[in-house]
């Protein structure tokens, strides 16, 4: 006989089993809605809500006309969610890509196959309206993505490409005044914060955080298009012309010292940066150091002057060559024994006359000297990679230093402090530290002028004449700058011929070939500096840098409506008796 189980035990035991899971699910709804909930809360959030970087936009850089130099344009950047395109569509995908965008196909093709990732770049920044092209093509390419970001664009493209310099890749600065101003320039980025859904869809109607990003702010140089562009195929042919390893063109407003052109050769393709050498990244006018020569004689003639030990009349009698210690030091050409006036001494470029005025002074005043026309420090532009030269200590000069220097021979200077020599000159004897930039935009974009340089009395009015009508001596037919003379315009200038030191011979070879001068001589209103390295074809200054100089000075003249003075400049004697 069959016996029926107790039901009351039956429902017991069922009720025991029934509380038994229902505390496990409730303890488990406590667990999840209670205890852990802020760290699941946490890792929902982290999977919904998606933050994205907004890029500000760069500030440009401009001449000082507000030419842009160096902008920032919209683009777009094409990227795939590999995850989303289906194997049998990567081909087409990959097709069209690559037809719309110039690349290969099989590159576009390997990022769609790397399945596990959600993101490929196939294009960092290309035209809004090729994205756009791309995005509304039918049917539509499912996992093509474009988002909205910035380029930097340099309408010139070599246009004072070394002093400007470039942006990587993330938009910062990496050289030249992108590096210096990168802060500036730059802004400040924002970010956005929204909730996405499985397929990166955005969720409507749930919350979004957006910090706005800060634009950058504009930078506006000193520098004039149309003169920096004239420099800089003036340098460029004459280094070609000669053979020669490199050059650089400065051009100053006498009164204020700002910079009108700094050019280079070779100069840097902005838009093709990558592709040269970092060796040719530097803006030579401020980063390459030289024995300046014959164009340095008018600091020790200023410091001859300046003493009272001299005067431009005093006549010495210069043989063609002097003993220094234990060498023989020769002057620039043989020629019988001369009786030069301080005047045709500094005219002819003697370096004989040179060093027997220098006698007359003594080392310690004429190393003073040099330190008051900035020899030693920096000239203080701020531009990026600027040197400060070599001045040595007098009391360590050797025997023959005490002479080769006060003709141009054991100091080293940048093209900047050279000109920033004759600015000094041309400027009546007041120094003013060179300026690049003409100011800024503030954030409301109103601009900010730069603070006007600093002035330093270096030498009297009187000696500054006295210098300027022997520098418009050495610009006559009897001086070594004739090939500088303008037509109808007064014309104060000085050669310079210097062995050039190379560490590749691990000596003296080769030469650095400089002009450097001002105009009109009576009522200076530009200084112009040339300078030719290791020129291969000559190398004499007068020959090489001077028809450089008369190029680019007579096209700033022209160019800033600047007239001749319509005077005459007066007598100077060159030789006893005259």
């Amino acid at each position: 006989m069959l016996r029926l189980g107790n039901p009351g035990r039956r429902i017991n035991i069922g009720l025991i089993v029934m509380t038994f899971v229902l505390t496990i699910f409730a303890g488990r709804l406590i667990q999840l809605q209670g205890l852990d909930s802020k760290v699941y809360m946490a890792q929902a959030a982290e999977q919904r809500v998606r933050g994205e970087k907004l890029t500000a936009r760069r500030g440009s850089i401009t001449d000082v006309n507000g030419h842009e130099l160096a902008l920032t344009l919209e683009a777009r950047e094409i990227f795939v969610d590999p995850s989303m395109v289906e194997p049998g569509k990567r081909d087409q995908v990959a097709t069209v890509l690559a037809a719309e965008l110039n690349q290969p196909k099989e590159q576009i093709a390997a990022k769609l196959a790397n399945s596990s990732s959600r993101y490929q770049q196939v294009a960092a920044a290309v035209e809004p309206s090729v994205a756009q092209r791309i995005m509304e093509r039918k049917p539509k390419l499912v996992g093509v993505g474009s988002k909205q970001v910035y380029r930097r664009d340099y309408p010139g493209r070599d246009l004072a490409g070394t002093m400007l310099g470039f942006v990587g890749a993330d938009g910062t600065g990496l050289s030249g005044l992108e590096y210096t101003y990168n802060t500036l320039l730059a802004g400040r980025d924002g970010e956005q914060f929204i909730e996405t859904g499985a397929m990166g869809q955005r969720i409507p109607m749930t919350r979004s955080t957006l910090k706005t990003p800060v634009e950058g702010r504009d930078v506006r140089l000193t520098i004039e298009r149309d003169i920096q562009w004239a420099a800089q195929k003036a340098i460029t042919d004459q280094v070609a012309a000669t053979g020669a390893r490199t050059g650089s063109v400065i051009v100053l407003d006498v009164p204020s010292s700002q910079v009108v052109a700094m050019a280079n050769a070779p100069e840097l393709d902005l838009t093709n940066w990558a592709k040269t050498a970092p060796e040719d990244w530097v803006n030579r006018s401020v980063t390459d150091v030289f024995e300046p020569g014959s164009t340095n004689k008018v600091i020790t003639a200023a410091a001859a002057l300046e003493s009272g030990a001299v005067r431009p009349e005093t006549v010495f009698r210069v043989n063609d060559n002097i003993r220094c210690a234990d060498r023989v030091l020769r002057d620039s050409h043989p020629h019988p024994v001369e009786h030069l006036t301080f005047s045709g001494v500094v005219a002819t470029s003697s370096n004989v006359g040179t060093i027997l005025a220098s006698r007359k002074i003594g080392d310690q005043k004429l190393h003073a000297m040099l330190q008051r026309f900035g020899f030693g420090a920096k000239p203080g532009t701020g531009l990026f990679g600027e040197e400060a030269g070599l001045l040595p200590d007098w009391k360590k000069w050797s025997g023959s230093q005490r002479c080769t220097i006060a003709y141009g021979q054991g100091v080293s200077v940048t093209a900047l402090q050279t000109a920033s020599v004759y600015q000094t000159i041309a400027n009546g004897g007041t120094r003013v530290t060179p300026q690049i930039v003409a100011g800024t935009t503030a954030e409301n974009g109103a601009f900010v002028p730069s603070e006007p340089g600093k002035r330093t009395r270096v030498i009297s009015e009187r000696t500054a004449r006295e210098v300027t009508g022997m520098l418009e001596a050495a610009v006559s037919e009897e001086g070594t700058g004739n090939l500088a003379a303008i037509d109808g315009y007064r014309v104060a200038g000085k050669t310079g011929t210097a062995m050039r030191y190379d560490v590749k011979c691990q000596g003296y070879c080769g030469y650095t070939s400089t002009f450097v001068g001002f105009a009109p001589a009576d009522k200076p209103r530009l200084v112009v500096l040339a300078v030719v390295q290791d020129p291969h074809k000559g190398y004499y200054g007068g020959e090489i840098a001077a028809p450089v100089f008369k190029k680019v000075m007579t096209f700033a003249l022209k160019s800033k409506k600047i007239p001749p003075t319509g005077t005459m400049p007066s007598s100077v004697p060159i030789r006893a008796g005259e």
